[in-house]
């Protein structure tokens, strides 16, 4: 019973995954996450960028490109569970969602992409960024 509980959520996952894959291209996720960075705040940035430079990474098999460019889609999705616009609270499903993606590729996640990573973000947020907490988690 609970692997087909598992099974029904992994194919509902795919699914999702899917739909906010239609939303993703190079063009729109740099014009969003230049437009929206500071508002987002760091955190939210980081994460993008990590999965951004994996997803170029050509030995990142097709099944977990799908999960990032999922993630990304979400991201980019004018309307999300909570509006991005909402002050506060408005990247914290993005967050959620980019966490969970994080966490399905951390181990193509290696230094050369979170030093390209951290070097984004220093160009937008300065030098006092601390990515510690993301780093820790994946």
């Amino acid at each position: 019973m609970e692997n087909q509980n598992e099974q029904g959520f992994d194919q509902e996952s795919n699914e999702q995954a899917n739909e906010a894959g239609k939303h993703y291209s190079d063009s729109k996720f740099w014009a969003k996450l230049k437009k929206y960075a500071i508002k987002a705040g760091s955190s939210v940035v980081y994460s993008v960028l990590l999965l951004y430079y994996t997803l170029q990474k050509p030995e990142v098999p097709t099944k977990t490109k799908a999960v990032i460019v999922g993630a990304l889609g979400y991201f980019i999705l004018p309307t999300d569970l909570i509006p991005d616009f909402a002050i506060g609270i408005g990247y914290t499903d993005d967050l959620g969602a980019l966490g969970l993606a994080l966490i399905q590729v951390a181990m193509y996640i290696d230094d050369d992409i979170k030093n390209k990573a951290r070097h984004k973000l220093e160009e937008w947020f300065g030098n006092q960024v601390d990515t510690t907490d993301i780093d820790k988690k994946i």
